[in-house]
C-alpha cells in the first residue's frame, strides 16, 4: 500500500537550540539515537523541510539506518531571523552547527550541506576534523555566497516596492518569496554579513582534510568553482549531477545515490 504523501513530508516539532549570541535555532531529528548521525544543512532562502524533507533525503537517510539531524539556519525557517548583518558572519553560521551537535550530544557525524549549507560545511569540516568523519558538499560556491546580489536594489525594493531590474537579483527575490515564512530583511542582512566576511572565502591552502564529496549540477553556474575546491581538497572526489542546475539538484536521484554510497564508505557507517 502506498504511503500517503503527507506522511512522507510531515515535519517533527522543532526543538529549539540557543546559539551563543542568544539566537534560537529550530532543529529536527529523525531515526534511532544510537545510529550513525548525519547532519544536514540547507541553502539560502530555504529550510530543512524544503531542501531535505520534500526531496526525500531525510526519509531515505533514516531508512538507510542513519540518525538525521537538521537545522533551519539562522534567518530561515522557524529559527530566529535577526536583521543585523553582524549576526551572519560565516564563522557564526558554522559555529551554529557545532552548537547543535553539542546540544544533541553528537560527538561524531557525517555532514551534508547544499549551497550556503555547503559553504558553511567547508568551515565545519575544516575546523572539526575530529568530529566530522566525511562530508558531502553540494553546489558549493568558491567565493562569497550571494556575491551577485545587488544589495541597493534589494533595499529599494523592500523600502518602496520598486521592481528589481538586475536579473540575478530578481532570481534571488523570486527564490526568497517562493518559500513561505521567509523574511526578506533578514536574508538581506545575511547577504550583507557574507560580504563582511570576504577575507575568509574558501581558501584552498586550508582545505578540509577529511574525505569530501563535492557534487554540483552540470548546468550549475558554480560548477567550475566547485571543481576547483574539489581539486584543492587533499581527500576528495567530484560528482557532476547530470542534467541539474543549482535550484533542482537536491531532488536528483543520482545525487542522493552518490551521497549515500560515499557515506557508506565512512568509519561511522552502521547503515544497512
Amino acid at each position: 500500500m502506498a504511503v500517503p504523501l503527507s506522511d512522507l513530508t510531515r515535519m517533527p516539532d522543532p526543538q529549539l537550540v540557543y546559539a551563543s549570541d542568544g539566537v534560537q535555532l529550530a532543529t529536527y531529528s529523525w531515526g534511532e539515537l544510537d545510529a550513525p548521525t548525519v547532519v544536514i544543512v540547507h541553502g539560502f532562502a530555504s529550510n530543512a523541510r524544503d531542501t531535505w524533507v520534500l526531496t526525500g533525503w531525510a526519509r531515505e537517510l533514516t531508512d538507510a539506518g542513519y540518525r538525521v539531524l537538521a537545522l533551519d539556519q539562522r534567518g530561515h525557517g522557524k529559527s530566529d531571523k535577526p536583521h543585523d548583518p553582524g549576526a551572519y558572519a560565516i564563522r557564526t553560521l558554522a559555529t551554529d552547527v557545532e552548537t547543535v551537535m553539542d546540544t544533541y550530544l553528537v560527538e561524531e557525524a557525517y555532514y551534508i550541506g547544499y549551497s550556503l549549507g555547503a559553504r558553511v560545511g567547508w568551515e565545519v569540516v575544516r575546523d572539526l576534523p575530529h568530529r566530522i568523519d566525511r562530508a558531502v558538499l553540494g553546489g558549493v560556491p568558491d567565493g562569497i555566497p550571494l556575491e551577485r546580489l545587488d544589495l541597493d536594489q534589494v533595499r529599494t525594493f523592500i523600502a518602496t516596492g520598486e521592481p528589481v531590474t538586475d536579473p540575478a537579483t530578481k532570481s534571488y527575490i523570486t527564490l526568497t518569496q517562493r518559500v513561505p515564512g521567509n523574511d526578506l530583511n533578514s536574508l538581506l542582512a545575511l547577504a550583507e554579513g557574507m560580504r563582511a566576511t570576504r577575507t575568509i572565502d574558501p581558501d584552498p591552502a586550508s582545505a578540509p582534510v577529511r574525505p569530501v564529496l563535492f557534487a554540483t549540477g552540470e548546468k550549475d553556474g558554480v560548477i567550475a568553482g566547485s571543481r576547483a575546491l574539489a581539486d584543492a581538497a587533499p581527500d576528495s572526489r567530484f560528482f557532476e549531477i547530470p542534467g541539474r542546475n543549482h535550484f533542482n539538484a537536491p531532488g536528483s536521484r543520482a545525487f542522493k545515490d552518490a551521497a549515500q554510497q560515499f557515506l557508506a564508505e565512512g568509519a561511522l557507517s552502521g547503515a544497512s
